[in-house]
């Protein structure tokens, strides 16, 4: 969805893209993130910064409930707080060594992540699917341009037999879901993705041209 305001959920990927024990990088308004799933299967955001070093914890790994940094390894729990300094195993991490966490929560096969406490429960999705994400080198305004349609304000395009959930992830670029109807067979998800693709590619030529200007 567009860059909304303090508390608004922003869908940051798609459930079944982050199994558990795995990490990877996510983007929201306010920055960088580190999105990672517990052994258990519980999913945090923290800041993609490490406290230490100032190292992406995205490229760090999942340990039990703890996200570690590759650099030297220091642990942190889904709170931010840091639980493990390896160079000091009789250590207990002062409260003040932690990272920035968000508000997460997964709702119809997506994971959304806030800023702040949001007020409500992010936007339903009833009777549609996720099929797969995709980043487009445009802008909101260039997609809606493509898709010959304006965008909820849920971030959602309604293009012909497929839905496009839309979140801005920095200027001139944009993190599409792809959704489908909950009972589209094979070959209408085949062409789902044929179509998203196309759109993307439009889009950036529409961006790339606006840009020229």
């Amino acid at each position: 969805m567009p860059a909304g305001p303090t508390g608004s959920w922003v869908p940051v990927a798609l459930s079944s893209d982050l199994p558990a024990g795995t990490v990877l990088p996510a983007r929201i308004p306010a920055g960088a993130l580190a999105l990672w799933r517990s052994q258990s299967g519980r999913v945090a955001a923290s800041a993609d910064r490490c406290p230490h070093r100032g190292m992406s914890l995205s490229h760090g790994f999942v340990r039990g409930e703890t996200l570690s940094c590759i650099y030297h390894g220091w642990s942190y729990g889904q709170a931010g707080n840091c639980l493990r300094i390896p160079a000091h195993p009789g250590l207990t991490p002062p409260d003040a060594i932690r990272t920035v966490t968000h508000p997460v929560t997964e709702a119809d096969g997506v994971v959304w992540v806030a800023v702040d406490e949001p007020t409500a429960a992010p936007p339903g999705l009833a009777g549609l699917v996720p099929l797969r994400s995709l980043t487009a080198f445009a802008d909101i305004a260039a997609i809606e341009a493509a898709a010959g349609v304006k965008a909820t304000a849920d971030g959602l395009v309604n293009a012909g037999d497929i839905r496009l959930l839309l979140s801005s992830t920095r200027d001139g670029e944009t993190l599409i879901h792809v959704l489908v109807s909950a009972d589209a067979g094979p070959a209408a998800r085949i062409a789902a993705a044929r179509i998203a693709e196309g759109l993307r590619r439009k889009a950036e030529d529409i961006y790339k041209k606006g840009a020229a200007r």
